[in-house]
């Protein structure tokens, strides 16, 4: 019966990480470089890195990818499936590469070392993706070379590395709750 209540507030904790990530999106929302307003900041990541702290990579990767599936076809509907391809790349290395190293030791500096490894991956991988995928939205590949070192990197720098700052700071208030949801969650 333990492991069914367990298993039961495991759903709904991730259900209410996933809502709050969309409502992050659709209010904490707003362009950084005028030179790109398609590139907008948004905290939605924040839950999704709680509910890979709280019960691990693969359920986080899970509540991101239903809240990216979501956001593409409600928030971001513009980007539509290349977009979701993207945002689920990016944010799925972030979210697991920050548990798996959060998950061993579940400390302050454990969860910092996660974030920043996590921020630095997604940050790199966005390099990659989108030089193959930007083009397929009609922007010539050679524009979206020039836009690399001054644009879609810094963008992507600010928001994960921002995404981790807020977790980071978020993480000590919330210690106690986090602790205590996540101390039964198998470790993956």
């Amino acid at each position: 019966m333990q492991n069914r209540s367990h298993s039961v507030s495991r759903l709904v904790i991730l259900s209410l990480l996933a809502a709050l990530s969309i409502a992050l999106c659709v209010f904490v929302r707003f362009p950084i470089f005028p030179a790109a307003p398609h590139l907008e900041y948004d905290a939605g990541d924040i839950p999704l890195m709680f509910a890979a702290c709280l019960f691990g990579p693969w359920w986080g990767l899970m509540v991101t990818a239903v809240t990216c599936a979501v956001q593409a076809f409600t928030v971001s509907a513009a980007s539509g499936p290349i977009g979701l391809i993207m945002h689920l790349f990016a944010t799925g290395a972030f979210v697991v590469i920050e548990s798996l190293i959060y998950r061993r030791k579940q400390t302050g500096a454990a969860l910092l070392y996660g974030l920043l490894l996590g921020a630095l991956a997604s940050t790199a991988l966005m390099i990659p993706l989108n030089l193959i995928f930007t083009p397929l939205y009609g922007i010539p590949i050679e524009v979206v070379q020039k836009m690399l070192l001054p644009v879609i990197l810094p963008f992507n720098a600010i928001k994960f590395f921002g995404n981790s700052l807020v977790t980071y700071l978020l993480y000590r208030p919330l210690q106690g709750i986090l602790l205590h949801y996540g101390k039964d969650a198998p470790k993956e």
